[in-house]
């Protein structure tokens, strides 16, 4: 870590910023996801922000409907991680969310870094749901080898966003370890 690193780390109080990119199919949850893990007292904006252990996320959602997917590149080269979120509920749809997540892996801004990847299973309250080993397998996550990722079950309608904190701490832990070994 350089010396402006450290200064601006100082500065912030020792708290590592993170842009993340939401993608997901749409219905997937992703904007409840966001309002679960926004601070109460703080408005809806394009940008929504919120903390986890030291890291300070600036969360970007892109649009989950088909026709709008295309846009999702345009973000790609400001992202820090990745927050991927599928309906664990709707097993006919994981097929093309595992395309859209391939696609995206492969465009050659993403391919070419080492992102954190946090797939948040949600809707796993609802009958029906795979489990994260199944999402996982479903989404072929056993093939991404090029960037550290992690399934977490989630529900952005139960109390306090079940599942959201430990998925967040995850990636807030990546991200921490990531700034100070450089990468």
């Amino acid at each position: 870590m350089g010396l402006l690193d450290r200064v601006s780390g100082w500065l912030s109080g020792g708290r590592t910023r993170a842009t993340v990119l939401v993608l997901g199919l749409d219905n997937s949850g992703k904007s409840s996801l966001l309002r679960a893990l926004r601070p109460h007292d703080s408005p809806a904006t394009h940008g929504d922000h919120f903390s986890s252990g030291g890291v300070t996320f600036e969360a970007h959602e892109a649009p989950g409907a088909a026709r709008l997917r295309a846009l999702w590149e345009r973000h790609f080269s400001n992202a820090d991680a990745i927050i991927f979120v599928v309906d664990a509920a709707d097993h006919l749809r994981l097929v093309v969310a595992r395309e859209e997540l391939q696609l995206a892996l492969a465009h050659p801004e993403l391919r070419a870094r080492r992102l954190p990847l946090l797939v948040l299973a949600n809707k796993s309250d609802a009958p029906h749901a795979l489990s994260t080993a199944h999402v996982a397998a479903a989404l072929g996550l056993e093939r991404v080898t090029d960037k550290p990722w992690h399934v977490c079950s989630s529900s952005a309608v139960c109390a306090g966003g079940a599942g959201l904190a430990d998925g967040v701490s995850w990636l807030a832990r990546q991200l921490r370890d990531a700034a100070v070994h450089g990468h």
